[in-house]
Formats: structure tokens, C-alpha cells, sequence
């Protein structure tokens, strides 16, 4: 019988996921864990659904599906095929390093999440503090890689995280809510990604460290 155990079991997938995204050196490859990611995210909002008797969550996960695990994918793809790859292993910091930062985030994340009395999720404590956490795994991506394409991923972390945040404590908050929250990440990476093209096309680079003309 379905249970809680499996929804924080496949948040656990998404932390691995997320290593993943933020520790491969090519984003192509980062954008397939961020699909793979995605798929689980569906996954997590199907086994609420069920667990939880709220039948708006498959409409979230039909969403997410088509918005996350699809589109936004996508679109880095088409993006990413317009681009030198020998541009994109740009990591200011070590494996170890930013292994270490994300083990800090989790802690800090569990932490937090324990101590405060959420009687809507209070068996999820564990995927509440993963999706907690993925804010910071965000912010460790963007600042950790100089490529502008992984801190595009490192965004998409952080709006995963919230999906999930939102999804836990609030799962029976009606289909509109998910329908603005994907309509406004696929326009955020789509308006991300131009951005970083038309930067690719007229510096032609990826690292961020190198947008000089941008300082005032």
C-alpha cells in the first residue's frame, strides 16, 4: 500500500538528481538529469495524489510533465546545439568542494524543517527538507559554475524545489496555481536561454567571468 516512505524515498532521487545536475561538466548532460529530475517530480506529485485523496495534483503532474520534463529541456537542447561544448566545463570550485556545500545544505535544511510544527506535512519531513534544500542547491550551481547555461539549470533547481514546497504543504490548492507557476518557468528559462544566446553570439562565450562589457 502506498505510503509516505515512498514519496520521501523518491525525494531522495531528486537529491541525486541534483548532484548530478550541478557536478556534470556539460550542460547537455546536466539538462538530461534535470529531465530525469523532472519525471520524478512527477512521479512524487502522482504518489501525493493518491496518498493524499487530492485528484488536482494529477493535473500538477500532467503540467510539470509537459512544462519540466519536456519543454524546458527542450529548449536547452535546441539551445545548447548552437554553442560550442569545449566552452562549458567552467566550475570555480572542486567536486569535493561543492559535494561538501550541498551536504551543508541538507543538513541546515533538516534542521530548520524539523523544528517547526507543520501538522500538513508532517510525515513528509524528510522530501519537505529535500525540497527545502534544492533553493540552496540552485544558489550552489549559479555560483559554483561560470557557464551561463548551468546557472540557467541552477534556476531551474531552485524552481523544482519551490514546485515541491508548494506541492507538500499545499496540495489542495486548486490547477490554476501549478499553471502559473510552469507558465512562469518556461518563460523564465526561455527569456534566460535567449539571453545567453545572444550573448554566446556576440562575445562568443559561456563564462560569466568574462562579461566585462556588463560592468558598469
Amino acid at each position: 500500500m502506498l505510503n509516505a516512505n515512498v514519496i520521501n524515498t523518491l525525494s531522495g532521487l531528486l537529491l541525486l538528481t541534483s548532484l548530478l545536475v550541478i557536478e556534470t561538466r556539460k550542460p547537455r548532460q546536466s539538462a538530461m538529469f534535470y529531465s530525469l529530475q523532472s519525471l520524478i517530480l512527477v512521479l512524487i506529485f502522482v504518489a501525493l495524489a493518491t496518498l493524499m485523496n487530492a485528484p488536482q495534483l494529477y493535473w500538477w503532474a500532467a503540467s510539470a510533465f509537459v512544462t519540466k520534463a519536456v519543454l524546458v529541456p527542450l529548449i536547452l537542447y535546441r539551445a545548447l546545439a548552437k554553442v560550442d561544448e569545449n566552452t562549458t566545463s567552467l566550475s570555480t570550485v572542486s567536486t569535493p568542494v561543492s559535494l561538501l556545500l550541498v551536504a551543508v545544505a541538507v543538513a541546515v535544511s533538516y534542521t530548520v524543517v524539523s523544528q517547526i510544527q507543520l501538522k500538513a506535512a508532517a510525515v513528509f519531513i524528510p522530501a519537505l527538507a529535500i525540497s527545502v534544500a534544492h533553493f540552496f542547491f540552485g544558489q550552489i550551481c549559479i555560483v559554483t559554475h561560470r557557464n551561463l547555461f548551468k546557472q540557467i539549470l541552477g534556476f531551474c533547481l531552485m524552481e523544482n524545489g519551490s514546485h515541491l514546497t508548494l506541492a507538500l504543504l499545499a496540495f489542495r490548492a486548486p490547477e490554476l496555481v501549478e499553471v502559473g507557476i510552469a507558465t512562469d518557468a518556461v518563460f523564465a528559462v526561455i527569456v534566460l536561454v535567449l539571453l545567453a544566446g545572444q550573448i554566446y553570439k556576440s562575445l562568443h562565450t559561456l563564462d560569466s567571468a568574462e562579461l566585462k562589457v556588463l560592468k558598469g
